[in-house]
């Protein structure tokens, strides 16, 4: 996952390896706080990741907009069947 986050950040140095492994980390174990499962093959789940990343690497231009987006990310995946506390029903909560 480190390689999609560094190509999504347009690093190409790995200057900033440890922060940036770190950070994705942070991002799972966040995700994974609302029951999301700790993946890094998933799409939705490295694209939230992604988010996540670009939201505290550095000073973003655009913070506001990252944590709206990263916060929406996270809403859906806690709703969305197979994902989150709602297990394979969706529901929030409900086991």
């Amino acid at each position: 996952m480190l390689e999609r986050v560094k190509l999504a950040l347009r690093i190409v140095t790995n200057a900033f390896d440890s922060e940036i492994n770190g950070l994705i980390n942070a991002a799972l174990m966040d995700l994974g706080l609302v029951g999301i499962p700790m993946s890094i093959t998933d799409e939705l789940i490295i694209t939230a990741v992604i988010t996540y990343v670009k939201l505290h690497f550095g000073e973003p231009s655009d913070p506001d907009r990252l944590k709206k987006s990263y916060d929406e990310q996270k809403a859906q995946l806690i709703t969305a069947t197979g994902y989150g506390l709602g297990g394979s029903n969706g529901q929030v909560g409900c086991n």
